[in-house]
């Protein structure tokens, strides 16, 4: 029956392509939405009306029974579920195509919530992902234009990601980490973990009692200023970025709440399963990309794409830095409130594609993130000014990067220095004698060889 839906779908004409390719990937299963949501974060690569159409794959299934969830618990903690927690919630709070969370208290008092990977998930997700790799090697053989969509890349793409999200601890480890790097922003709150209940396929975490961002008439209600929010949304994004480098790759409204306090306005975090570096290298011509296309310097962003290794050193900066201006300008012509960061680096993206660029999967993630966060601050502000709201980020970066925060650095690294530096006649010392040893041991192969050569000629003329 799923078969024949599928076929439905793929070959039905009373539907656009894109809604076609949707409801295949909805009938296929959860692992395939998951895939697809993913795949429409690659606008360099799909057309736009299918990027458009795959947002709209929604990453909801049926719940797993309570009574298999409280067994998993047991599992992997070794102790009943009413032993360890109180008011345990049997109907979960939500349910994904990987986890399942249901809320709980500690019996300390907490309140928590408790993600539980779904049941055999990993043997689904290896025998999906073997069929995606099947059905995108089978793609590229039958059709030129697929080819140029790099599906194989894709599926390698989302079996990296989904690997690193069946593993609950490499969550549990980045939601600790953003909470030290959030610790000096008093507005950013990243939930505590409990480690103690932490194992592969289960996770504990504080749980959140505040206003999700999706609901605005809800923050509206509660007299929390919206442009206000807009901002931060856009300051974390760009701190996390070019401070710590170290961002939330998944943020969308509903991994985001919103609590009003005495103290003013808390923005809390949720899902951590996805998060995005950069190479430093990478994180510094990507600063002075932003700064060199808001200048308009079409020049500079050619160069910075070439000296970067981005693009291939033959390529002509002039050409290039033509083509950028191409499609840049109109972007340009709008108001400032009405130009998009994420927009720009799509652009970017998909030119420099044109002139050979191989584009790194952390691109492509932060300008999926970035799109998300635009979306987001819109959403909340729709008049607000995007290059402006970043730009004390960007500059704040370049201070860092000044040649004192540099020459602090070296120096700071100087008692490593100093430490090789004194190893140096030790290290000379060895090789010397390495090398004496290679020769020593090359002479008595050499007077060895010859010594049995000679032994076999005089036994060869001997025997004459």
């Amino acid at each position: 029956m799923k078969l024949l839906r599928v076929l439905k779908y793929s070959f039905g004409e009373q539907d656009t392509r894109g809604q076609r390719l949707r409801l295949t990937l909805e009938t296929l299963g959860p692992i395939y939405v998951k895939f697809g949501q993913i795949l429409a974060s690659r606008r360099d690569l799909l057309p736009a009306d299918i990027a458009d159409e795959l947002i709209k794959l929604q990453d909801q299934v049926p719940p797993f029974p309570s009574a298999i969830a409280r067994q998993m618990i047991k599992n992997s903690l070794g102790e009943d579920v009413d032993s360890m927690f109180t008011d345990f919630e049997d109907k979960p709070v939500g349910s994904a195509s990987i986890a399942q969370v249901h809320g709980a208290r500690l019996k300390s008092g907490e309140s928590v919530v408790i993600k539980l990977l779904r049941p055999n998930i990993e043997k689904q997700v290896k025998k999906d992902i073997r069929l995606l790799s099947f059905f995108a090697h089978i793609a590229e053989i039958c059709s030129p234009s697929l080819r140029k969509l790099g599906l194989k890349g894709a599926v390698n793409e989302f079996k990296q990601i989904i690997n690193k999200e069946l593993d609950l601890n490499y969550e549990v480890a980045n939601a600790s980490q953003l909470k030290r790097n959030m610790a000096d922003i008093d507005w950013v709150v990243i939930p505590t973990v409990y480690w103690p209940y932490t194992r592969k396929n289960i996770a504990v975490f504080e749980r959140i009692h505040a206003t999700r961002m999706s609901d605005k008439d809800a923050l509206i209600a509660q007299g929390i200023d919206l442009s206000l929010l807009a901002e931060r949304t856009i300051e974390l994004f760009f701190t996390a970025v070019f401070e710590h480098n170290f961002f939330h790759a998944d943020m969308h409204a509903g991994n985001i709440f919103v609590e009003k306090t005495s103290e003013g306005i808390k923005y809390i975090l949720v899902d951590f399963g996805i998060m995005g570096t950069l190479p430093t290298a990478d994180q510094r011509y990507l600063a002075e990309n932003f700064s060199a296309f808001f200048a308009q310097d079409y020049d500079r962003v050619a160069q910075l794409h070439i000296a970067s290794g981005w693009v291939p050193p033959g390529t002509r900066q002039d050409a290039f830095a033509n083509a950028i201006r191409t499609v840049c300008e109109p972007i340009f012509s709008r108001k400032p409130s009405e130009i998009s960061f994420a927009e720009l680096f799509l652009r970017l993206l998909q030119t420099a594609r044109q002139f050979n660029m191989v584009i790194l999967p952390q691109l492509m993630l932060l300008q999926k993130t970035l799109m998300n966060v635009e979306g987001l601050a819109r959403f909340l502000d729709p008049n607000i000014d995007i290059w402006d709201t970043a730009k004390p980020c960007l500059e704040k970066f370049f201070k860092q990067q000044s040649t004192f925060k540099l020459l602090r650095k070296q120096l700071r690294d100087t008692p490593t220095f100093i430490t090789r530096l004194f190893a140096l006649p030790e290290m000379f010392a060895q090789q010397k004698a390495a090398a004496y040893t290679v020769r020593k041991t090359a002479y008595k192969s050499f007077v060895l060889g010859f010594a049995c050569a000679g032994l076999i000629g005089i036994g060869y003329f001997w025997g004459l």
